[in-house]
């Protein structure tokens, strides 16, 4: 037990479990019966994460989303709740992957990953580091926002007043945090990304607001 609990809330394979427990006949039916006893949950095949009743830690998903499916980051909607900047509750980590589109249902929640071109994928890309033990990998609020924009079927936005209403109205964004916002990674995503009308109708609001 003492073993399962230094692993924390890190996402591991079986090989790792398995190792834990010493050297076993049947490591299946090890995993099974952690399993069933509720010390390790199975998120898909060859994937697990201890348990909280184990080590009394609040799981991430933003972590397990990272291991999930790789190379991935958190980002869209996801990201934008985590920093505060839309109010809705978001029910499914979405990510941002340079992979195919894919969606795992788990026990711990639903997962969805988005595919972006490769160059575009690493712009505005942030290591979050939680109380000094342990980091994921998230979109920084620009190019969360620019993911969004990009990825959302059908979004034509041919002013910066359709841009701004866009965010005020349909995403209920954050307004005040524009002002923040550093404008070279949207400057950036434009130049690799695509629907580079609607992101320059981006940087241009951000511009016209500093």
């Amino acid at each position: 037990m003492e073993q399962l609990k230094n692993l924390g809330i890190i996402p591991v394979n079986k090989d790792i479990l398995v190792s834990l427990c010493g050297n076993l006949k049947y490591p299946k039916k090890k995993l099974s019966e952690l399993e069933r006893k509720g010390l390790v949950i199975r998120v898909k095949r060859n994937l697990y994460v201890v348990s909280p009743k184990v080590h009394n830690q609040t799981i991430s998903t933003e972590l397990v989303a990272n291991h999930l499916y790789r190379p991935s980051y958190v980002s869209l909607e996801s990201a934008l709740a985590y920093y505060g900047l839309i109010p809705e509750r978001v029910y499914t980590m979405r990510s941002v992957t340079t992979k195919l589109h894919k969606q795992y249902g788990t026990l711990l929640g639903n997962f969805e990953y988005v595919k972006v071109p490769a160059q575009y994928y690493p712009i505005g890309v942030r290591q979050e580091i939680v109380d000094n033990s342990y980091a994921f990998l998230i979109a920084s609020p620009e190019k969360a926002l620019c993911d969004k924009i990009v990825t959302t079927p059908n979004l034509r936005l041919q002013s910066v007043k359709a841009m701004g209403e866009y965010l005020e109205e349909d995403l209920r964004f954050e307004m005040s945090a524009l002002s923040s916002f550093n404008s070279d990674i949207v400057e950036e995503c434009i130049e690799y990304g695509r629907k580079r009308t609607e992101l320059t109708q981006l940087f241009e609001l951000l511009q016209n607001g500093k």
